[in-house]
């Protein structure tokens, strides 16, 4: 009689289940929904290239000097007026954080008038006031006529500088905010007064807080440079229209003022990344990385793959 022997090993572990195979659920809605956006999509390019629209015009008044010195005077016009509301929104924020009840209230009084008027309205009444002053009288210092006083390019300036400290104020405020108490308090005890304070302690850890927002009302400052064209003021939409009524072109010109808008708004959200991620560098323990960074790592992982693993020949 013969007896089988099992010659497995005892030590040999016993065969687990099978790994399950998940089968992803399909989402056939998100299917639906890219179809109707790609129709969408080609529907409104089909519609644009069957109309009467001369897109010769666009390249041929593109880099036109007028064009380009409407760009320099809305990018000019951009920095002045962001750098006044800057400047007063930081003061109207610490205004408004005073204990002081006259001036918190006078800085209450300037954010409640000039967000809950329009800019526009703003513009106009600033470019009509020589209807109500024949003449600014400074005193000493200066007079003259206001017409010639109130040029266009100031009253774009005042007008959106002006009303642009009324949001820079709430945005420095919220910063102010975030900055733990604590901070000022050990400052304090440290013998620094309250302006070194808000100097050397408040204001560089706000700035993290600060800035996101910040460029966020660069790049709409950028666009709202546009209304100043009801005051004459020569800038890049103005500059569009004055060639659309000259070269019979008026809605290729404004599809040209729009492809400038886009382009120097994109340069403008490229810089807003940089600060943003240099001044998240005492909040993050490491840095996102820059779109530079991605590309030469995809770069390098792709050159990596091609290479053979079993070393050269």
């Amino acid at each position: 009689m013969t007896v089988d022997i099992d010659k497995t090993p005892a030590d040999t572990p016993p065969a687990g289940p099978e790994a399950i195979k998940a089968i992803p659920v399909r989402h056939y809605g998100r299917y639906v929904s890219a179809v109707v956006a790609i129709a969408l999509l080609v529907g409104v390019v089909y519609a644009f290239a069957q109309g009467k629209i001369n897109w010769g015009a666009i390249p041929d008044y593109f880099f036109d000097d007028r064009i380009l010195d409407g760009v320099g005077k809305t990018l000019l016009l951009t920095v002045l007026s962001m750098v006044i509301g800057i400047v007063g929104g930081v003061m109207l924020a610490v205004m408004r954080l005073s204990k002081n009840p006259v001036t918190s209230s006078i800085a209450w009084f300037y954010i409640w008038f000039f967000r809950g008027t329009p800019v526009l309205v703003q513009l106009i009444v600033w470019f009509n006031l020589g209807l109500v002053f024949e003449y600014i009288n400074l005193g000493p210092f200066y007079k003259d006529e206001w017409s010639d006083f109130m040029t266009p390019f100031l009253t774009a300036l005042l007008g959106l500088g002006l009303n642009e400290a009324a949001y820079m104020a709430e945005i420095c405020r919220a910063g102010l905010l975030s900055v733990d108490e604590g901070q000022t308090e050990a400052s304090h005890a440290l013998g620094m007064s309250h302006a070194k304070t808000l100097r050397r302690i408040v204001i560089p850890q706000a700035m993290r807080v600060i800035v996101p927002p910040t460029g966020n009302e660069v790049i709409n400052m950028l666009k709202t440079t546009s209304l100043v064209s009801v005051v004459q003021y020569p800038e890049l939409l103005r500059a569009a229209q004055d060639i659309g009524q000259t070269s019979g072109a008026p809605a290729e010109m404004l599809f040209l003022a729009a492809a400038w808008y886009l382009l120097m708004t994109s340069i403008f959200s490229v810089g807003q990344y940089y600060l943003e991620r240099y001044y998240a560098r005492g909040s993050s323990r490491s840095l996102p990385a820059t779109p530079f960074q991605k590309i030469r790592a995809n770069v390098l992982s792709l050159s990596s793959r091609s290479k053979p693993k079993g070393g050269t020949a």
